[in-house]
């Protein structure tokens, strides 16, 4: 059953949003609320990360890092009428990326070709130091793809 129509700009959400990273409807998940930066046209998302997203001893595990730069990543194709799934993704693991810090993820476009949208991201620490950094390629297809897994 949909859930209560809910203003968002100039979209209506009908569905729930179950998506681990930033569905608000789905109870284990990380819950990350992203913004888009007009002038730097990045979008932003600050969060700290709990003992639940242990790796090495006190910092996250690579899976989660993975998970949140293909997050932000995916957010930049919301600036085009497309629905685009990651195809490729490469990460590079630059430092440690520390639990129960305050924490920042920052994406952006780099290129568009017909179906093909690359975009890059970046997990800074407070100081602004890179930890970690992804570039993905994502592959627009037709959203009709998934209308048999909308409840309605």
């Amino acid at each position: 059953m949909p859930t209560k129509p809910e203003g968002r700009g100039h979209g209506v959400r009908l569905a729930k949003n179950e998506c681990f990273a930033c569905g608000p409807d789905n109870a284990a998940g990380m819950h990350l609320k992203f913004t888009f930066d007009k002038q730097r046209q990045r979008f932003v998302c600050r969060f700290r990360l709990d003992q639940r997203y242990t790796g090495p001893p006190g910092h996250c595990h690579g899976g989660i890092i993975a998970t949140i730069l293909d997050e932000a990543m995916g957010k930049v194709n919301k600036l085009r009428p497309v629905i685009a799934l990651t195809s490729q993704m490469k990460v590079n693991y630059l430092l440690p990326v520390p639990l129960n810090q305050p924490l920042r993820v920052e994406s952006c476009e780099v290129s568009v070709r017909g179906r093909r949208h690359v975009n890059m991201g970046e997990i800074l620490n407070r100081r602004g130091e890179v930890l970690a950094r992804g570039r993905a390629l994502f592959i627009a297809i037709d959203p009709k793809m998934f209308a048999k897994f909308v409840k309605s």
